[in-house]
């Protein structure tokens, strides 16, 4: 309330001197008595604005609407027009109070949204719990969470099961069940029993908190359109002054009866009319509007220049696995030659796969069971695209796909364009062994998000490293047309870049770590946050955190509704200044009609920029 007060003040000041002007005309309140008067309704909101200009002046910024406010005040005051003055500067410091409350709101929003960290949590000590600050917890710690907490760090859950709500982080209402093992992520709420978590994670290497660093970074990345506004009005101001000169100079060697007073009036009308606060100052408050809209649906987007640039895409690339797949595999079938022991063969490729965090590893070990530390391992090494390879008793284990097997000279009797799974191929000492068959199943909501790509006139490209034949499968499912498999990370880069040589706005949507180079190429990176690796989400300019296809649509329309209202709000700006300052220049609109054309456009663009975070979008 406190940032009212200087505009009370002077609105009763200016409220007694109008009416003692205009209905108790008083003998007392002329000469030096009024003037001062009006100069003390003046000061609590002019004497900051001069401040500023005078400031800015210094700093070589003159052209600025502090300037062109302070010029056109103190000229109304100059001819006699002492309630104008105060009028104009009354109203410009009201439009300045509700702006600044209204970013404040937009920015207080997003963090409140997201900073859903508690500042305390209860963790066990000798058996004993106690509650510490957050901060000082370390990695290793166990948090006892009753139900109806707060999750403060990210951890592994040791209860055997819980139920967790997780709206903070991906923007979904539905409970979510974690069994032991699952990791658990700082803000989600325990819904249904005390459960334990062990600390993983440092309280500010959280994935909330970075979640949270990525917001607020993102509204220091400015859009196109914004960058224009602001260059736009750095010429625009001085030539508006410029302009402003010429109405009250030049038309003395124009005008029979020239009155100075009378033009040098139209010419202040002129300055505050011209005033740019509605383009300035709504234009960002709209994209900080759509960052919140999109963080409220667990969509994070690192910089509003790529909300501008997502409303224009016009191919969205997507992986498979982790994307418009659920990632999540299980083995199907174990194919392997009767000379080869079973058991020991699952035991080796278990711990060989544990070197991996693919989810074909976490497949396999869920299949095979407990990791055999027995067995060593050495000369491991991940050969990109292809699988793992490493030492076992002095020979060689390679488990992969099949170009693994080709790089390696491995001979084999199948055609591994017959089996529709996921292959895994395993070979020891030279010898081709057998494969595993593992199947992943296809999102939910995969089939809607390509429906409604194509409703939005996107078009749709499919590129996995999986086997072709099951990425045919899954796109014959999905109605994509343009699908590729057996593509190795840089075949990726590959692709897109050709995509991009058509002069097409990419968008690639990607988890895995060989998903990062792609992601950085095209034109907006979308990383599936949940799944996803942290590299790729390092990487990605839009992070959909709870993994769900269905956001990317729903991002896009957030991008387009958002572009919308911020050039409905350069529109109207421009519409109602030019006609008031064609208006102002000819001498039928007075100071009045100036200050409806400044606060009055910049007021209606501030709710009109607010009401984006009152949308639903829907997925």
């Amino acid at each position: 309330m406190r940032i009212f007060f200087p505009a009370i003040i002077s609105f009763l000041l200016l409220s007694i001197a109008i009416v003692l002007d205009n209905f108790f005309s008083q003998p007392w309140f002329l000469g030096w008595l009024r003037v001062a008067w009006y100069i003390l309704a003046y000061a609590p909101v002019g004497l900051p604005v001069l401040k500023e200009a005078a400031k800015n002046i210094f700093q070589g910024k003159v052209f600025s609407e502090f300037f062109l406010m302070s010029i056109a005040t103190v000229g109304a005051f100059a001819i006699g027009q002492y309630p104008e003055g105060v009028a104009v500067m009354l109203f410009y410091s009201i439009g300045e109070v509700f702006q600044t409350l209204a970013v404040k709101k937009a920015k207080t929003s997003i963090k409140t949204l997201l900073d859903q960290r508690p500042d305390e949590v209860t963790i066990l000590l000798n058996n004993q719990p106690k509650t510490v600050k957050a901060e000082s917890v370390n990695i290793g710690d166990t948090i006892q969470l009753r139900p109806g907490e707060k999750l403060g760090l990210d951890g592994e859950l040791i209860t055997e099961s819980a139920l967790f709500n997780t709206a903070a982080l991906t923007g979904e209402s539905k409970p979510d069940s974690k069994t032991k093992g699952d990791t658990v992520l700082a803000g989600m709420i325990n819904l249904n029993t005390v459960s334990l978590v062990k600390v993983t994670t440092a309280y500010t290497d959280s994935k909330l908190s970075k979640i949270l660093e990525m917001v607020q970074d993102a509204t220091s990345q400015k859009a196109p359109t914004e960058l224009f506004i602001r260059k736009f009005a750095k010429v625009y101001t001085p030539i508006v002054v410029f302009l402003a000169v010429f109405i009250c100079l030049v038309p003395y060697f124009f005008v029979e009866t020239y009155i100075f007073s009378q033009w040098l009036y139209r010419a202040l009308v002129f300055l505050v009319i011209s005033c740019p606060c509605a383009l300035v100052i709504s234009i960002p408050l709209g994209y900080f509007g759509g960052i919140g809209a999109a963080s409220k649906n667990g969509i994070l987007f690192k910089g509003s220049n790529f909300l501008d640039t997502l409303a224009n895409i016009q191919n969205v690339v997507m992986d498979k696995t982790g994307t418009l797949t659920e990632g999540v595999f299980e083995v199907q079938k174990v194919v392997l030659k009767p000379e080869f022991h079973k058991d020991e063969i699952l035991r080796m490729v278990n711990a060989l796969k544990s070197q991996s965090t693919h989810p074909v590893a976490t497949a396999i070990h869920n299949f095979v069971g407990e990791i055999d530390y027995s067995i060593k391992l050495t000369d491991v090494e991940e050969i990109s695209g292809h699988g793992l390879k490493a030492t076992i008793n002095g020979k060689e284990l390679l488990v992969g796909n099949f170009k693994l097997m080709d790089k390696y000279s491995v001979k084999y009797d199948i055609d591994p364009t017959t089996i529709v799974y996921t292959v895994i191929a395993i070979a020891y000492s030279k010898q081709f062994v057998g494969y595993l068959t593992i199947a992943d199943s296809i999102k939910e909501d995969a089939k809607r998000t390509v429906d409604k790509l194509k409703t939005l006139g996107v078009k749709v490209t499919m590129l996995s490293g999986d086997k072709s034949s099951i990425v045919k499968f899954v796109s014959n499912k999905l109605g994509i047309s343009n699908a590729f498999g057996d593509l190795l990370p840089d075949e990726k880069v590959q692709k897109v870049k050709e995509i991009i040589a058509q002069n097409e706005t990419v968008a690639f949507v990607g988890d895995g770590v060989n998903d990062a180079p792609v992601v950085a190429l095209s034109n907006v990176g979308i990383a599936m946050g949940g799944l996803g690796s942290d590299a790729t989400i390092e990487t990605a300019d839009v992070v959909i955190q709870d993994d769900n296809p269905s956001k990317i649509p729903m991002a896009i329309n957030i991008g387009k509704q958002t572009k919308r209202i911020v050039w409905q709000n350069i529109s109207m700006a421009f519409v109602v200044k030019v006609a008031v300052l064609v208006l102002g220049a000819g001498g039928l609109a007075t100071m009045w009609e100036a200050v409806f054309a400044d606060v009055g456009v910049a007021l209606l663009a501030i709710l009109n920029a607010v009401r984006i975070q009152k949308m639903k979008f829907e997925r």
